[in-house]
């Protein structure tokens, strides 16, 4: 069976005050997205689909396409920011960004952040299922929060509810502080959340079976939200098919701590983190 992996890699980085995706990160000058195609590709998957914006095509595949063409079959896609209204700036959210995929990703796929570190026991738990799915049998992997959050300012994180092993809700939490509160009042009051509640770090799994929902729903959005600010995010859309009974989503919960820079200052923390990964042989010849 062959698996595709979907990199998200057209996000502006805006509160880290740079493309993230092409940050050197490892002891080598690797990127984070370097670490995640060994994972994939060690776990089984056998191409790459980057989702880029035309502004940075040029950049991105010399920093960072042009190693990775050399260990696995890539291909590039383009968001497609004419549809922008005027005066709007950042891509219309994940939802579209995937389906931008529809016409290149005719196999079972998984989907990623372009600038998020997961480990490798979670591209092996998403491979397998996927090497088997069919139909609306999507899956994805689950965080304690705990193992996601930063110190440097808060954080969006999708806080799941599971049952049986199955996702059955996911909530949106746009601004989660390091104890893990969050606020929905702009800080008046703060809600405190288990450090193991599982969140949704963007790792889904996916059959092709999802790109007529995608049209619907960004189709649905284009008409209703608000141009200007609004995005259409694929943890809404998959809680819409979840519910109206037309998809299950396999939750795997991993312990393993995940990594990102969403702020500047988070860049010391992941570089030491990874640099000891590669210490203890972990990526050895990346």
């Amino acid at each position: 069976m062959n698996t595709t992996l979907v990199v998200m890699a057209a996000g502006m980085g805006s509160r880290f005050g740079g493309l993230k995706q092409m940050e050197p990160i490892g002891p080598g000058g690797e990127v984070l997205l370097d670490f995640s195609v060994y994972d994939a590709k060690k776990a089984g998957f056998n191409k790459i689909v980057f989702i880029i914006k035309e502004e940075i095509e040029k950049d991105f595949k010399e920093i960072v396409g042009k190693k990775i063409e050399k260990v696995i079959d890539v291909e590039y896609v383009m968001q497609d920011v004419s549809i922008l209204p005027e005066g709007r700036k950042k891509p219309f959210g994940t939802t579209h960004a995937i389906l931008c995929c529809k016409d290149t990703v005719k196999e079972p796929f998984a989907v990623i952040n372009a600038d998020d570190y997961y480990g490798a026991n979670a591209f092996t738990e998403i491979h397998d299922h996927l090497a088997k799915a069919e139909g609306f049998d999507f899956c994805m992997v689950a965080y304690d929060l705990d193992k996601t959050v930063s110190e440097n300012g808060t954080v969006a994180r999708g806080c799941c509810v599971i049952e049986d092993g199955n996702l059955k809700d996911i909530v949106e939490r746009t601004k989660i502080n390091a104890e893990m509160q969050f606020t929905e009042d702009d800080g008046a009051t703060w809600t405190q959340l288990p450090s193991d509640q599982k969140v949704s770090m963007n790792l889904w799994g996916f059959t092709p079976a999802i790109f007529p929902e995608l049209e619907k729903e960004f189709k649905n959005f284009l008409e209703t939200a608000d141009l200007m600010k609004d995005e259409c995010l694929i943890p809404n859309t998959v809680d819409k098919m979840m519910k109206a009974g037309l998809a299950t989503v396999k939750a795997y919960s991993n312990k393993d701590k995940w990594y990102g820079i969403t702020y500047r200052e988070d860049k010391e923390e992941v570089q030491s983190a990874i640099a000891k990964l590669c210490e203890e042989g972990l990526y050895d010849g990346i």
